[in-house]
Order: C-alpha cells, then structure tokens, then sequence
C-alpha cells in the first residue's frame, strides 16, 4: 500500500515508533471526548497501535497515521475499519486539538473514501458519531455523507452516516 498525499497531509501505515506521538494525542481528554470511554493509557494506546497495525496485515486497508506536512509531525489517525462487530468498513477520524477546524479531518476522510472505493473496491462506507459530535457531523455531511439513522455501537448512541459508491 503506497501511502497517500493530499494538498497538506501524508497518509501512511502506523508504525510502533509512532507510540509516543498516538499516547500525546490520545491521553488528551478533550480530543477523546466522543471516543469509547475517553483519554486512553499508555498501555491501551500501545495495544490499540498494534490492532491498527494488525487490520493491515489482515484486511489490505485500515487507520492510516496522519502526517501535517508543513510540520511533519503525527497529528492523527484516518481511515477504514471494520464497524463494531458488523462486516460494514467505517470512516473514522481523529487528530489533535491543535489542528481542528483547519479542514484537515475533510481532506484526510476524503483521501480514505477515495482509497477505500477506488482500491478495497468497496460499494458503501458508514461513520458513525455520538450526536453531539457536531465536528464529527460536519466531516461526514462534507465529504457526501447521508444521515440514515440513529443507532447503538460501540455501547453508545450514535447517528450512523453513508455513502454509497
């Protein structure tokens, strides 16, 4: 998987160096708000870097690591998953506070959306957000997501978005 450039950010697989970076951005209680049960350990960062890296090797598509260009430094995650215990692939997103409300999150989902139809072949993509989530509403409406329905994954209520190829 060759990684992917957009006008300002790099898209490329994690790696285990990158535990540092994902810890400083994810034991961020802000920045996990809306995100299972918030600010995550050290320990529950490492583990989830490994399933990150893991879904690649399975599945030939995952969360890339998000590289600002300008900085060349992580500033998040974006990319396909498999949602909550169903067969659909999920658009998921999340960068650090610091570069919110740049567009940076519409820049890099459309870069996933693109590979996930383009590359994975895929026919129909969700996201899902708990509603008050409304950043995270906006990037799914900006990159031609549908609101379908309110819905229950992840133990939360959530509205569930699509798009279909």
């Amino acid at each position: 998987m060759p990684d992917l450039e957009t006008a300002r950010l790099k898209l490329r697989k994690f790696t285990l160096d990158d535990a540092d970076d994902l810890y400083r951005i994810y034991d961020n209680p802000e920045v996990m708000k809306y995100v299972g049960n918030g600010a995550r350990t050290r320990k529950e960062t490492e583990a989830g870097l490994l399933s990150m890296i893991q879904h690649w090797q399975q599945h030939d598509f995952g969360m890339w690591a998000v590289i600002h260009q300008q900085d060349h430094i992580l500033i998040g995650r974006c990319g396909l998953c498999f949602l909550d215990k169903t067969t659909e692939v999920e658009l998921g997103y999340l960068f650090d506070k610091f570069y919110w409300g740049r567009g940076l999150a519409t820049e890099a989902s459309l870069a996933a959306l693109k590979y996930g139809f383009e590359v994975v072949k895929l026919k129909r993509i969700v996201a899902v957000a708990k509603p008050e989530n409304l950043a995270s509403r906006r990037v799914m409406e900006k990159v031609g997501m549908k609101y379908e329905k309110d819905a229950h994954y992840y133990d939360s209520d959530v509205v569930y978005y699509s798009i279909t190829l």
